[in-house]
């Protein structure tokens, strides 16, 4: 029968634990040599994709490269007193996400994000006045965007109006950078007219990394297991790593979409050439945090408060002060900027941070740093990057990810056309890829149509039909 979301949260709540298996190390369970469907990667897709498969009683195995479950979902616990998000801070849409239902049956903590953001102009808050006018551009650049796409599909900043004046810059810092980690020059206006609104944003006090950890113990997997080589057809796929080789009947693949076009995971034969294209005009952008410990509220700003500025150049961040009600603050960097930024390594990360603060807030910032720490997601070997983001042109590369070649499905969040560069939506594409596979091997059953309407002969006269 075909599963109801219902029904899928239930099941998996019913889930027992499952031993994890440590590619053939020491001591620990060998892999298996057989599977019905096995996974690659263990972030959000991938642990989504296991546990539906898991709820249809079906045999699965998930194959991670790094040593840790979450992949771009990491929450750091130790440098700082306060559970810190590395990686995605945000889940979205309350009303029908199941990771936030599945959360809370965890025993995890939901929070709200704060709505909207503090404005800095040099060093005073933006007047009342100041703010409309920004809130007013943001509306007028979103509606053109909009209204260009759907004519073409051109880049974000060829279609800016032209009466932003001195709030240019931050328009497009808050539509680009810090929406997609990129430029508006390199943002597809479809890409960006399809996306859902996210204004709602939920968070999870334990941190998104600590959920996706948690919603992957009950799940068959394999730590420091990179998959070299794929070799598939219409029939099955074998999945070769260090630990040895698994047979399965389909495979899900939730890698990044510049791991797949960096061809990291040989393919036999090779992946299609349009999966490739699509996978490489849906680069990821750049998006990183400098995480900042500043006992004393030295910025005298709220808990939870979100800042940015009225900037004149794409040098510029955000700041999430106070986090939880502690002393940790987080200066949000990407596009362009941030990729160069963090290509000079973390102590050139943490000296923006400061200047940055200082600029804004007073020296006093500088002198209240006591720890820090920053990401480099660039650098990171098994993601490549950020969240993906379409280029001009390339919005329809989404679908093309979508579909299935041989027995393999890909899934993640450059596969979704609108949840793109959220979790939701490489949770949601994980149990899409999940359910495709399950049908391919006969293990759900596509929904029977509704029946159709009985024939009528054609009425001759005013008598009731037969």
């Amino acid at each position: 029968m075909t599963m109801t979301r219902r029904h899928f949260l239930s099941a998996s709540a019913a889930l027992a634990a499952v031993p994890v298996f440590s590619g053939g190390r020491a001591g620990a369970a060998p892999l298996p040599r057989e599977a019905d469907i096995v996974v690659i990667g263990a972030g959000a897709a991938g642990i989504a994709a296991a546990r539906r498969i898991m709820a249809a009683n079906r045999r699965v195995i998930v194959l991670e490269a790094a040593n840790q479950v979450g992949g771009r979902c990491q929450t750091d616990t130790s440098t700082f007193e306060v559970p810190f998000d590395r990686g995605a801070r945000w889940m979205h849409n309350p009303e029908t996400n199941p990771m936030i239902k599945l959360a809370r049956a965890a025993g995890l903590e939901i929070t709200t994000a704060p709505s909207g953001q503090k404005i800095r102009i040099g060093r005073r808050n933006a007047r009342a006045g100041e703010t409309e006018q920004f809130l007013a551009a943001l509306v007028r650049t979103n509606r053109a965007i909009d209204e260009a796409a759907r004519r073409f599909d051109v880049s974000c900043a060829s279609v800016l109006p032209k009466d932003l004046g001195d709030w240019t810059s931050t328009v497009e810092f808050v539509l680009g950078a810090s929406f997609a980690g990129k430029d508006l020059k390199d943002v597809s206006v479809g890409d960006k007219s399809r996306a859902q609104d996210r204004n709602t944003a939920i968070g999870c006090r334990q941190g998104l990394g600590t959920l996706i950890a948690k919603l992957g113990e009950q799940v068959p997997l394999s730590l420091s297991t990179p998959a070299n080589r794929i070799v598939w057809s219409n029939r099955d796929v074998s999945v070769e790593t260090p630990a040895g080789r698994i047979a399965a009947r389909a495979a899900v693949v939730t890698v990044s979409s510049n791991v797949l076009a960096a061809g990291n995971i040989k393919f036999a034969p090779d992946i299609p050439k349009r999966m490739l294209d699509a996978a490489s005009k849906l680069s990821l952008g750049s998006y990183d945090r400098i995480a900042l410990q500043m006992p004393g509220n030295p910025l005298g700003l709220a808990r939870d408060d979100v800042v940015i500025e009225q900037s004149n150049s794409t040098k510029t961040a955000l700041i999430f002060a106070n986090m939880g009600g502690s002393s940790l603050c987080t200066i949000d960097v990407g596009g362009s900027f941030g990729r160069d930024l963090s290509a000079q390594g973390e102590k050139a990360m943490v000296a923006f941070a400061v200047e940055w603060l200082t600029k804004l807030f007073g020296s006093e910032a500088a002198a209240a740093v006591k720890k820090s720490s920053a990401t480099r997601w660039n650098a990171a070997p098994f993601a490549l990057g950020a969240m993906s983001a379409a280029g001009p042109g390339a919005q329809s590369s989404r679908k093309v990810l979508t579909e299935s070649f041989g027995c393999i499905y890909l899934a993640g969040e450059a596969t979704h056309e609108t949840l793109w560069g959220t979790i939701d939506g490489a949770w949601e594409s994980g149990e899409r890829a999940a359910e495709a596979a399950l049908r391919r091997i006969g293990a759900l059953k596509d929904p029977e149509p509704p029946p159709r309407p009985a024939k009528t002969r054609r009425r001759t006269s005013a008598s009731p039909i037969d």
